[in-house]
């Protein structure tokens, strides 16, 4: 079930004039509209569909995502055009970046036009959005010229072992290392300059690729970055005992390959940055779960329904789509966003922290392969 909201209008004139200066009466609100936490909205990711042909134990375990599971029917998700729409209104907000998700967005038909749409999108200023990307890899040999083509600025790849036998047990489709590198190597041949690798790391699991990871990806100019297992969704068997916190992560490697910190490129990075000291690289640590940074969170989440959710943890959206699809204005849409996060107070990450490992301390969670990582 999610919320529906009724949208608080600006007050200025419906005259062609007042219409061209909506943008700037917009950014100015939401210059000044900050959420219950004095959190500004400045990102958006998007999840094109809630499909994957992986079956990570972590995310889409095929105890619960089987051939009956019920995948939303295509009517149901957002059109290119839609997509489009809602994100010039959110970069009339003050949004400034983009990541496409899924399940696997590459899985989206025709992706690449709605990221040549995308392209073309602006802030009131006139500057282009921050447009990227996060895939499992599987099809990128195929489709990295055309994403690259329609005007998408970076990539990510999820990518949690080197080992054949590790990465098949992760991904429970035996879908083969050697092709997710393929995917990384053409994203390099057509010309990414920005290319991130994440890894997943459950400790007991893949925990002993980390070096050999960190070891491969090493002068490569790709920077990869470790992921604590989280508790996103209510499938995926969490248990804080298969946590290994990133600053052990950190410890490991710096150990073999010393690094030195890194500041943040910008507030409300998710990331700590680490360098090699012998300047092979940089490599990141997200630590959601050990060193949670809910109070510098900037992101909000559009599902591929179109219900827009505050927190990877969330327990219910608010819808959209409707607003989408009876006749409302831009302004009326960019109100309701407004009004949406102007009473957001989640912080889920700093809740945890604050239980015993074996509290439950939440209903509920909607899934991340609903509306991405």
């Amino acid at each position: 079930m999610v919320d529906r909201i009724s949208p608080r209008i600006i007050p200025i004139n419906n005259t062609a004039g007042a219409l061209a200066a909506i943008p700037a009466v917009l950014q100015k609100a939401n210059s000044e509209t900050v959420d219950l936490r004095q959190r500004q909205l400045r990102d958006l990711r998007i999840s094109v569909t809630d499909r994957c042909n992986f079956r990570c134990t972590y995310c889409m375990p095929k105890s619960v995502f089987d051939q009956n599971y019920p995948y939303l029917a295509q009517d149901a998700l957002l059109r290119f055009e839609e997509i489009t729409r809602m994100t010039q209104i959110f970069a009339s907000l003050g949004v400034e970046k983009i990541r496409l998700t899924g399940g696997e967005p590459l899985l989206r038909k025709n992706l690449e036009s709605l990221v040549a749409m995308l392209a073309q999108v602006s802030t009131p200023t006139g500057q282009k959005l921050d447009l990227t990307l996060t895939t499992n890899g599987s099809l990128l040999r195929k489709k990295a010229q055309l994403l690259k083509n329609a005007g998408l600025q970076r990539i990510t790849i999820s990518l949690d072992a080197l080992s054949d036998a590790v990465f098949k047990t992760m991904n429970d489709v035996e879908f083969a290392v050697g092709d997710v590198l393929d995917g990384i190597e053409a994203a390099k041949e057509v010309g990414f300059e920005s290319i991130k690798v994440n890894m997943v790391v459950k400790k007991g699991i893949n925990d002993h690729e980390i070096l050999p990871m960190a070891q491969h990806f090493r002068n490569s100019g790709i920077t990869l970055r470790f992921i604590e297992f989280m508790d996103v969704g209510t499938s995926n068997g969490w248990n804080m005992a298969e946590v290994l916190p990133s600053q052990a992560v950190i410890k490991q490697i710096d150990a073999v390959f010393p690094l030195q910190s890194l500041e943040p490129n910008y507030l409300g990075e998710v990331a700590q940055r680490w360098r090699y000291a012998d300047g092979a690289g940089e490599i990141g640590v997200i630590s959601s779960v050990t060193q949670t940074f809910c109070h510098t969170c900037t992101r909000a989440r559009l599902s591929t329904d179109g219900q827009l959710f505050l927190c990877l943890f969330a327990h219910q959206g608010v819808d959209f789509k409707t607003l989408l699809r009876s006749g409302s204005s831009d302004l009326e849409i960019a109100n309701a966003i407004m009004n949406t996060w102007a009473k957001r107070d989640d912080h889920y990450s700093e809740i945890r922290g604050s239980h015993t490992p074996t509290e439950n301390i939440a209903a509920r969670k909607v899934e991340m392969s609903y509306i991405g990582g």
